[in-house]
């Protein structure tokens, strides 16, 4: 049986797409990133995972500390780790959806936090440039959610 240690070992990160209906329209929330990589970028919530820490705990941490959005529930959506997927290096992301419906999403006050220069609600369907490969990811919830372009 071969040694773990020489294997290369990934950084672990969680991305969160919380979607929200508005009038009629699905809605994404996004950050603008306030330090690089893709400074000013807009990005799905997210950050790295800290050593012995859950995943859906990690989620929902990165998701307060950037948004101070809380959902009452989050669903794993997809594993992403394509290669060069972050400029700093391999890491593979476990991305989560939380899905609010309208009068929730409403009550949310979403600001931004940590290393969120600014937050905001997008048209899940057309959102703006992404960082990273977030645009993957949303094309991945757009599926989950039967929504097409």
């Amino acid at each position: 049986m071969p040694a773990l240690d020489r294997y290369e070992k990934p950084s672990l990160t969680v991305d969160i797409i919380v979607v929200a209906l508005f009038d009629g329209r699905h809605q994404v929330l996004l950050i603008r990133r306030k330090h690089p990589p893709f400074k000013g970028r807009w990005a799905l919530p997210g950050g790295f995972v800290e050593s012995h820490e859950p995943l859906e705990d990690a989620a929902r941490r990165e998701l307060w500390e950037e948004t101070n959005v809380e959902p009452a529930r989050l669903e794993q959506l997809h594993t992403f780790g394509a290669p060069g997927r972050d400029p700093r290096g391999w890491t593979v992301s476990v991305a989560y959806l939380a899905i609010l419906d309208e009068g929730a999403a409403q009550a949310l006050r979403a600001t931004a936090g940590d290393d969120a220069a600014e937050v905001g609600w997008f048209d899940l369907c057309d959102p703006p440039p992404l960082a990273f490969d977030h645009a993957n990811i949303l094309a991945c919830a757009r599926e989950k959610l039967s929504l097409t372009e």
